[in-house]
């Protein structure tokens, strides 16, 4: 990882000066260069493609565990932490679960009739006022927004 930083920012700054920050030798940096990726490196090039593939084919929904099982099942060997290293690796994430909309209760019944009407031009103050509310999902379960709005100013008053 070091290594990869000093290949990074060899440009700006001179391959001494950040060797000697990094705590790394210059000649380990240059062997490290021209090195042969290594077997693991290699293998984990070619799964980490059948690990995106199969990501990919899910609509972008599986997560490390599905995509463990769609890889066994394809006959590949492996584990379920080089699945979750390689989808980190890559910044493969699952989308999360669409939510549905609360459940009603019954509550239809007991809304107020409209009685504007679309009629939203009023001519002082204090007149008409409109709400709504919605829901929305959180992490912790669902929010409700309320708001009250005042027409003659267009301002939310509650």
């Amino acid at each position: 990882m070091r290594l990869e930083v000093v290949a990074k920012h060899r440009g700006i700054w001179p391959v001494l000066w950040i060797c000697e920050a990094l705590g790394v030798s210059r000649s380990g940096f240059h062997a490290w260069l021209v090195r042969a990726p290594s077997a693991r490196a290699r293998s984990d090039e070619a799964f980490g493609a059948r690990v995106r593939a199969s990501f990919i084919s899910s609509y972008r929904t599986y997560g490390a565990r599905r995509v463990w099982h769609d890889l066994l099942a394809e006959g590949h060997s492996c584990g379920l932490h080089r699945i979750e290293r390689l989808m980190r690796v890559q910044g493969l994430r699952a989308r999360p679960r669409r939510r549905g909309l609360p459940k009603d209760d019954g509550l239809r019944s007991v809304l107020a009739d409209n009685i504007l009407d679309r009629q939203f031009t009023v001519e002082a103050p204090n007149q008409r006022w409109i709400a709504d509310f919605t829901c929305i999902w959180t992490a912790e379960g669902w929010l409700y927004v309320a708001v009250v709005i005042e027409l003659f100013s267009r301002r939310v008053v509650g």
